[in-house]
């Protein structure tokens, strides 16, 4: 039984210590509050902005929706929500399939696995305009192809598949194969051990990765300058307006602040999916 000076000397190193993580605590805290609002800041001054009767001078008030009426009412930026609509849903469903794919059989792999999951997230750590003028320049001007729909889908694709693939290791590397070996020794066959254990088990996943694909495709702008063709997406509307000479207070403000409105639900939906753990997991 510890007595004396050494029962105080623990009690002292137990204080010290508790303070320690009291004071990490709360420095994590200020930093991920200070992140917080360098990141959604600016996305709400510029909804504040958007409703108030002279954005352009940078301070909110009066507010007003007329912004917000003329935005409706104006119908060019329709055509480019529906091309970039069209182009998200590929992506997504691409995201979707190749995720699912890869996702499964990267945690079952013995070797290989580090450089494989290297080259599939290799498109993180390379710039945005690089990739986009690569394929700019391999497809376009060595292959001869016709840039446009298929271009942006390809780069999108490009872009949104690492982050698919994180989202579905999430969720695969939870996965206790052992459930598919007593399926198998109950005579269930490979299909039915896929639909009836892995797929409900891996659902968060895969749905997170067509979220991830659909989500950042409907908001990709720098790949999509290289490639586009005559295929304008909305991110390229928005961008091309902003850049005139003419101020499209509508279009800039308020079109931009429903598409962060919907990119930041879309993000915590994905974030919960994958912070879900399934029954039976």
């Amino acid at each position: 039984m510890i007595q004396g000076p050494a029962l105080t000397w623990a009690h002292r190193n137990a204080q010290r210590e508790a303070r320690l993580t009291r004071i990490a605590t709360r420095a994590t805290l200020i930093v991920a509050c200070a992140i917080t609002f360098c990141i959604y800041g600016p996305v709400v001054w510029l909804a504040v902005l958007s409703v108030s009767a002279d954005p352009l001078a940078g301070l909110p008030g009066p507010f007003t929706t007329q912004w917000y009426r003329g935005l409706f009412s104006d119908q060019r930026w329709l055509e480019p929500l529906e091309r970039s609509l069209e182009i998200a849903l590929m992506v997504s469903a691409l995201c979707m399939i190749t995720a699912a794919a890869v996702g499964r059989v990267l945690p079952r792999m013995q070797r290989g696995v580090g450089v494989l999951l290297a080259a599939f997230l290799a498109p993180l750590v390379v710039p945005g305009v690089v990739i986009g003028l690569d394929i700019f320049i391999f497809y376009k001007m060595f292959l001869g192809f016709k840039m446009g729909t298929w271009s942006l889908v390809l780069v999108h694709f490009i872009w949104a598949f690492p982050f698919a693939l994180i989202g579905m290791l999430v969720v695969s590397n939870r996965f206790d194969v052992r459930l598919l070996e007593a399926a198998a020794d109950l005579g269930a066959g490979p299909w039915r051990r896929f639909w009836d254990i892995e797929c409900p088990l891996l659902a968060a996943g895969v749905i997170t990765a067509g979220m991830f694909g659909f989500l950042l495709s409907l908001t990709e702008l720098p790949r999509s300058i290289f490639v586009f063709g005559h295929t304008q997406t909305l991110p390229l509307f928005t961008w091309a307006e902003a850049t005139s000479r003419g101020s499209h207070i509508p279009l800039i403000y308020c079109l931009n602040s429903l598409i962060a409105a919907v990119s930041v639900v879309m993000s915590i939906l994905c974030v919960r999916l994958l912070g879900r753990r399934p029954q039976g997991a």
